[in-house]
């Protein structure tokens, strides 16, 4: 990561109003999916709508440290439970997060641990388990030494459907290809890699991307593949949940989801970057824990 000392405000502001664009498409997009809902056995349920709060960091000293919005939809005819949140974040950083980013090569954090963030964080559990559970992440960081980008999508199915998977992992390479040959093989093994649950000697889900500490020194070429990510997110996921949102399922399969959230919870709660990242620094633990499945079950 090359050191930085030139001001990045106007930087800043084009990112976290990017953020904000993505989240307001996503959120229309979902309660679309909701009013076109029309079959099964949730088709009598109201339409979800999202919930939206604001959050704000743990003050500081009295400082502004920054926050965001968290938008919840719970209970609908097609989604059981998705979050899509936004933050932009400030302040600094504590020893526990120098240290950790001293570890990935971020220089001079003692001695000027400031920092500022800003992204979207999107997880979707759904109310057919032959519809896929989704993730989905991008964000810019921000130090005085240092700027990078980050983020990705990932699927997790609890009964897999190859053809979800294929289709899925085609638009993320698509989007990769545009910008970098390479991109796709590389962040695709980074995914295989960070979404392994290691206790459980097993991955997540089914992969898809997952990229981080993005600067090539180009940072409008990196802001545009960073937005390209979050572009694909729609044209992966929705078609998958149009196709499976009126499949039959028995208690078996619905017993299958919950075990697989059970996976999906110690995951994000163990090894996820994010969520020790934002309770680390201070954000609203709802907002940061929002990844959590309505109900899950352990074996």
């Amino acid at each position: 990561m090359d050191g930085i000392q030139d001001d990045f405000g106007a930087r800043k502001q084009r990112a976290a109003a990017w953020f904000r664009t993505l989240r307001d498409r996503i959120v229309a997009a979902f309660e679309a999916l909701e009013d076109a809902q029309t079959g099964g056995p949730f088709a009598s349920l109201p339409a979800g709508r999202f919930e939206v709060t604001s959050t704000r960091r743990s003050q500081i000293e009295g400082a502004d440290a920054g926050g965001g919005l968290m938008s919840v939809m719970r209970g609908g005819r097609v989604f059981e439970k998705v979050g899509v949140n936004i933050s932009t974040v400030h302040g600094e950083l504590g020893e526990r997060a120098q240290k950790a980013m001293a570890a990935r090569g971020v220089p001079g954090m003692a001695e000027d641990p400031r920092f500022w963030a800003s992204g979207i964080s999107l997880v979707a559990h759904m109310q057919n388990p032959h519809t896929p559970a989704v993730h989905m992440n991008t964000r810019m960081f921000w130090t005085p030494h240092a700027s990078w980008f980050g983020g990705g999508a990932d699927l997790n199915p609890c009964i897999e459907y190859p053809e979800d998977t294929s289709d899925f992992h085609a638009v993320l390479a698509a989007a990769c290809d545009a910008h970098d040959p390479g991109y796709y093989d590389h962040y695709k093994a980074w995914a295989d890699e960070y979404f392994f649950v290691p206790h459980r000697g097993r991955a997540r889900g089914v992969g898809g991307i997952f990229f981080d500490d993005l600067n090539t020194g180009d940072w409008e070429a990196d802001f545009a593949f960073t937005r390209a990510v979050g572009e694909a997110f729609l044209p992966s996921f929705v078609p998958i949940t149009e196709r499976r949102r009126d499949t039959p399922w028995t208690e078996a399969d619905k017993d299958a989801q919950l075990i697989h959230r059970g996976l999906y919870a110690e995951y994000n709660l163990v090894y996820d970057r994010g969520t020790k990242f934002g309770l680390e620094t201070g954000h609203d633990a709802n907002a940061v824990l929002m990844s959590l499945p309505p109900m899950a079950k352990w074996v």
